[in-house]
């Protein structure tokens, strides 16, 4: 009977173990059984018991679909193991892994736009790292993000793998780099106050040009296009429309994938005016009275939001030289929008007691510390004053070779302290540029320059630039530094060297070489002025054997009265000279202004020395006044008088010559007076001239305002006259004959006009201006010019 119960046992159990050895080689079975083991294969570099740390299950553990879901998932996560599978074995669990290859070394290829040691420290995979897809895959868009800032939105890249022995590979990134995608236009939507070519001057990114290959900004750029929004903001808010915003900005490849055409859509709203101007204080023996003279905002004025910074400023010094260190200034608006004016009350309080501990500048590798801290206000130690760090701030931006600026506070090492990290990002300062063009003066002219806006990183300016054409030849030197001896003073200093031809107009070409040093300073706000000192030689030479006599006198010619080539015994001579120029410019915008006026006057004093003695007068005033959103009136006087003192007359070569770029109609040295003796009637200049011009612009109709072209019209009126000393003495000479006849001066004061129109064309190499006109009145000796191209002077 034992037996018989020991067989059936025996047959019971043998089917179970059978069913059991299946189980175990199956997952769905072995959830019923207990993991008994567990075996890393395929590990070489990686410890078995490093990967045994990852599994979220361990030995004794019954086996769960969902811990081997979650240990795969672990391991793949360290970066490692470029593949792990997790199988059963009876009563084993079996992890396999593959490791991922240690990389031994990172190459670029098909790179030229962009250096590799600049792909170097973009990616992430470095020699001796490991190597993962989606490392690599990370890479790929860290090194297109690259080629997209500098306008290579076609690049791509392809990481390639060489497979080396021990598990161990090369990374080549290939590039293809495509060509570089570039602004092709800038579309303004909703802008009726100012034209979509004002607008594209107050941006920072700019279409694509002839010779924009020397700078980086017609290259498409989303930070700059959020840049460009602020700028067109803060441009409506200085021109009195104080609910402008910019309500979208778009770019968009073009049809055949060339470039970005850019759209900014801008909400205007209404023109403002300045209503009543209050000042209010709650501090005691501050008066608002007493501060009104601080006051840049004017009721009746347009709203100018800038004006209302400068302002609080303003006030905000005032009140703290008074004795109230902890004071702020916050200015109150209060729009009154039936009657379109905004009211200001600058609300005068004091502040909490805290002061700045301590001042740290990070960011600038290369510009040196002073010249950030310079533009603060404020030292470590004074009272914080939140006002005057905004506008240390915006100073920083203004400089130009910021990219961005940030100004954090934190706490510092007590209640009352308070710490200021001033975050810095530098750009490029220096550039490269030349053109090259046509006028009807010159002919063909060209110019290059090099300038750098932060040499040796103190901010300074230098600029060295070489022009000519086939009458003029130039080179200038030119150094600034801006906050001279740390004060809000300019100084610098000028080399220059010209050499003129006025064979045409007056039979002689000029030659000027010299130099001088000036120095700058705020008298107001707005209202700015430059003394100089400077040192120049003149010499005329090349005389032509058919020049007036005054010429070959003003050279020292030995021969004056026959037609043979004169020699010039003293043609050069040296000037010492004392100059002060003072400008107030109230105008809206410097380049291309709609509104406003500008106002200049200068004076020079020669004689401190050198041969020539004079003093001399310029003054020039401008006023433009928009008639509709897009029609602008502008007017512009100028004069200016030069005369000898201490018995000395004014040379021939520092008289005013005038002609078509002061009176319109006229050619070069046009009108004024002249040697009618002389065999070409040569143009001898003049010591007093004055100009006028009444000029309307406006768009040209049904052509698109993308395309920068206007049109204006305009009258223009002067005269030129008072010939020198040393030119009357020779022409009224008892006996003076040339060419056969008694010499001859023709010197009238009077009024040269003319009326035309013209055509101005922003173009990709400059302004372009083509003026037609039509003189009305003018001396029978002068010489006229219906058409003139060239360079537009704006004005």
């Amino acid at each position: 009977m034992a037996g018989l119960r020991l067989f059936l046992a025996l047959a019971f159990i043998s089917p179970v173990i059978a069913m059991g050895d299946a189980t175990w080689g199956s997952g769905a079975a072995f959830a019923q059984g207990v993991i008994r083991n567990i075996e890393v294969v395929g590990s070489r570099r990686v410890e078995p018991e490093t990967v045994r740390s990852y599994l979220q299950f361990n030995v004794g553990d019954g086996y769960s679909a969902a811990k081997v879901d979650a240990s795969i998932k672990a391991l793949f996560a360290t970066g490692l193991f470029a593949d792990v599978s997790i199988q059963p074995k009876g009563s084993t669990i079996v992890v396999s892994v593959k490791e991922n290859p240690i990389i031994n070394q990172v190459a670029f290829e098909g790179n030229s736009e962009v250096d590799t040691a600049t792909l170097s420290g973009e990616v992430q995979l470095k020699a001796r790292s490991v190597f993962t897809r989606a490392k690599a895959q990370a890479d790929v868009q860290r090194i297109l993000d690259v080629y997209r800032r500098q306008g290579l939105f076609a690049a791509s890249v392809e990481p390639k793998l060489i497979q080396l022995e021990e598990s161990r590979v090369n990374l080549v990134f290939e590039i293809t780099e495509g060509g570089a995608t570039k602004v092709k236009g800038i579309n303004f939507v909703g802008n009726h106050a100012f034209s979509d070519s004002q607008l594209r001057d107050v941006i920072s990114t700019t279409q694509v040009g002839w010779f924009d290959f020397l700078k980086g900004t017609s290259i498409y750029d989303p930070d700059r296009m959020n840049l460009d929004r602020e700028l067109i903001r803060q441009y409506y808010l200085k021109n009195g429309y104080a609910d402008a915003s910019v309500t979208a900005a778009n770019a968009e490849i073009d049809p055949d994938g060339t470039g970005f055409l850019i759209t900014f859509a801008v909400d205007e709203g209404p023109l403002y005016n300045f209503g009543a101007i209050n000042i209010e204080s709650s501090l005691p023996d501050v008066r608002p009275d007493d501060y009104r003279s601080q006051l840049l905002t004017n009721s009746g004025e347009v709203y100018d939001a800038s004006e209302i910074d400068k302002t609080s400023e303003k006030l905000t010094l005032a009140v703290a030289d008074a004795g109230y260190a902890f004071a702020r200034v916050r200015p109150r608006a209060t729009p009154d929008v039936a009657n379109h004016t905004i009211s200001i009350s600058y609300i005068i309080d004091e502040g909490p007691r805290i002061y700045i501990e301590r001042i740290n500048v990070i960011g600038n590798t290369r510009t040196k510390d002073f010249v950030i801290r310079r533009e603060f206000r404020l030292a470590e130690g004074d009272a914080f004053n939140s006002l005057m760090v905004d506008r240390a701030k915006k100073r920083l931006k203004a400089l130009g070779i910021f990219k961005d600026v940030d100004i954090k506070r934190r706490p510092g090492s007590a209640p009352d302290r308070v710490v200021l990290d001033v975050m810095v990002q530098e750009q490029s300062t220096g550039e490269l540029s030349f053109g090259a063009g046509y006028s009807t003066n010159e002919g063909v002219i060209g110019d290059v320059s090099i300038t750098e806006r932060n040499l040796f990183g103190n901010g300074q300016y230098l600029r060295l630039g070489l022009a000519g054409s086939f009458e003029r030849m130039q080179v200038d030197l030119s150094f600034t530094e801006p906050r001279f001896l740390d004060r809000n003073l300019s100084a610098g200093f000028d080399l220059f060297y010209k050499q003129l031809n006025y064979q045409d107009s007056s039979g002689f070409d000029q030659r000027k070489a010299g130099g001088q040093v000036r120095l700058g300073f705020p008298i107001a706000e707005n209202l700015w002025m430059q003394t100089s000192y400077g040192l120049s030689r003149d010499e005329i030479f090349d005389v032509s054997n058919n020049a007036s006599i005054a010429i070959k006198e003003a050279c020292g010619a030995t021969n004056l009265l026959d037609n043979t080539t004169p020699g010039c015994r003293d043609s050069g001579y040296w000037t010492s000279l004392v100059g002060t120029t003072i400008t107030y410019d109230k105008r809206n915008n410097a380049q291309n202004p709609t509104s406003g006026y500008f106002l200049q006057a200068g004076t020079d004093f020669a004689g401190l020395g050198g041969d020539a003695q004079y003093w001399r007068v310029n003054a020039e005033a401008r006023a433009y006044y928009p008639i509709t959103e897009k029609i602008t009136f502008v007017g512009r006087a100028i004069g200016g008088t030069i005369q000898g003192w201490g018995g000395e007359d004014v040379r021939l070569l520092d008289s005013f010559f005038k002609g078509g770029e002061t009176v319109r109609g006229f050619d070069r040295a046009g009108y004024g007076p002249r040697d009618l003796s002389s065999a070409n009637h040569d143009a001898l200049g003049g010591q007093t001239y004055w100009a006028t011009t009444a000029e309307i612009r406006f768009p040209l109709p049904f052509v698109p305002d993308d395309l920068g072209l206007s049109g204006a019209v305009f009258a223009d009126a002067g005269s030129l006259f008072g010939a020198t000393g040393g030119v009357e003495s020779a022409l009224n000479a008892p006996g003076c004959v040339e060419n056969g006849k008694p010499c001859q001066l023709a010197d009238s004061s009077s009024i040269r006009s003319s009326v035309g129109a013209s055509l101005m064309w922003n173009s990709p190499v400059g302004p372009i201006r083509m003026d037609f006109a039509k003189v009305l009145t003018k001396e029978k000796y002068d010489e006229t010019q219906f058409f003139r191209f060239g360079a537009s002077s704006r004005f």
